[in-house]
């Protein structure tokens, strides 16, 4: 009997990972709800989002306190701690993007006090890496975008100017790989950013940041 049972172990574990590699790229999965293996801050991890890049399976895992950015799948396993959930930013089903291409890109990001906190996450040669800036938007917009087309997406972060103290507001656009892109000329408000609620910039409207 227990050759029978470890017989259909297998053939369920190989039924799993087929149907995993048959998922279309790109696609929203993960087993929603808590992972007893793991915690998060103070309490037991809770899967709240997980994305498909390429044969990769990308989740974001949060607790009380904390949170952890898990990969799967072809690449091999890695574990990142989720510093935004650490610093109090909200983790929901909106928290994470990526986008796929030869050096694919996962942007991690949530509100915190009316401030948007993101982490990136880079997989280049095979490997998961996290990139070593931290991003943060005050003026309510953190996405991804190729703003200089060269292959890979870049972070485009809607910024506050005057230290926060008018309503002038531009657009920042960073490389994954951690060069600064450049910044947009400031409009009187945010919402008069080209493209509001998603601005995304052409390469031609940016200039030196210092010069914006």
């Amino acid at each position: 009997m227990q050759v029978v049972a470890v017989v259909a172990a297998v053939v369920v574990v190989a039924g799993l990972v087929f149907a995993y590699f048959q998922r279309p790229d790109g696609t929203d999965s993960g087993q929603y709800g808590t992972d007893a293996g793991m915690r998060c801050g103070t309490t037991v991890c809770q899967v709240v989002i997980g994305k498909s890049v390429g044969r990769d399976l990308v989740e974001l895992l949060a607790g009380t306190g904390g949170g952890r950015i898990r990969v799967t799948g072809e690449s091999g396993p890695f574990i990142f701690e989720m510093t935004i959930a650490e610093s109090g930013a909200a983790v929901t089903d909106k928290s994470l993007l990526c986008a796929e291409a030869p050096v694919s890109v996962c942007l991690v990001r949530g509100d915190q006090g009316g401030k948007v906190l993101g982490e990136v996450l880079v997989r280049k040669d095979g490997t998961w890496s996290r990139a070593q800036a931290a991003y943060l938007s005050s003026a309510g917009y953190l996405g991804l975008h190729d703003v200089n087309e060269d292959g890979t997406a870049d972070i485009v972060s809607a910024q506050r100017a005057c230290d926060g103290q008018c309503n002038d507001s531009f657009v920042q656009v960073f490389s994954a790989l951690g060069a600064n892109i450049g910044c947009t000329t400031p409009a009187p408000a945010r919402e008069q950013l080209a493209g509001w609620p998603a601005p995304v910039p052409k390469l031609s409207q940016l200039r030196p940041c210092a010069d914006a």
